[in-house]
């Protein structure tokens, strides 16, 4: 099947179904997940179908599908998890401060932060919060801020206001897509604020992400590659992907 009659397929597939995951697609056409996302972002330039997290939708869906936290926390568990364990390994010493994003993998990355290392601990995330509030060894502020139900994530002007007062040790970012062309993105416009502010209060930039958001773009940016430090993924990143990541001065940690 050539490239063409690939693409087409695709496309009728995903309009017949609504939403169709990278795995299905593979499976449907007998190519490999590396081959899709790369078909995918092809379409999506060209105006025919959306990128969704873990798979794709029409072109007439909702500009802003987003799913919430508690769907999100289901999807990858066994790459979330050991993703989390190793971005503790960057922790800065103790004593310093860290900031902690809204996600599901930075709420188990928050879990897991050893009793024996005194942080400040600075979120928006009402999950992160709610895990570290009361441990002896966490000082922790909770960003002001109106709190969306999709993300429980406080943003808005007054989290981004605060966050333009504080300089962290090391930012540890979610993200709902990352291009190795276009950045970091999410497709909410107050969330991007927020994240945005998130990325540039920390003196370091660590992004802890699943292979399965790599080449998906949603609608905003947030970050471009240069302002991240390290992108915590699993093996499931593409040898391409790594070297594009690898050009942009991104150190890439597999789990």
């Amino acid at each position: 099947m050539y490239a063409e009659e690939r693409q087409q397929a695709m496309v009728q597939l995903i309009g017949q179904q609504g939403r169709v995951s990278v795995a299905e697609l593979a499976a449907n056409l007998a190519v490999t997940t590396e081959t899709v996302r790369r078909d995918l972002s092809a379409l999506e330039r060209m105006g025919l179908i959306r990128r969704v997290h873990g798979g794709a939708v029409p072109a007439s869906a909702l500009a802003a599908i987003e799913s919430g936290i508690s769907e999100r926390d289901q999807d990858n568990t066994e790459a979330k998890d050991a993703i989390a364990v190793a971005a503790i390994a960057l922790l800065p010493p103790p004593g310093s401060m860290i900031i902690i994003d809204a996600g599901s993998t930075t709420a188990r990355f928050a879990a897991l932060l050893p009793r024996d290392h005194r942080l400040t601990v600075v979120t928006h995330a009402v999950s992160v919060a709610a895990r570290l509030a009361g441990l002896p060894h966490i000082d922790l502020f909770l960003l002001p801020g109106r709190v969306r139900t999709t993300t429980h994530a406080a943003v808005g002007a007054e989290t981004v206001a605060a966050l333009s007062n504080i300089r962290a040790d090391v930012s540890f970012l979610a993200t709902n897509g990352i291009s190795t062309t276009f950045g970091l993105t999410t497709p909410d416009r107050d969330e991007a604020a927020t994240k945005r502010a998130l990325a540039a209060a920390g003196r370091r930039a660590v992004v802890l992400a699943d292979s399965t958001k790599i080449g998906v773009e949603s609608s905003l940016r947030f970050a471009a590659l240069s302002e991240i430090d390290v992108l915590v993924t699993d093996s499931g990143i593409s040898d391409d992907d790594a070297s594009a990541l690898a050009a942009a001065d991104v150190e890439v940690v597999i789990a």
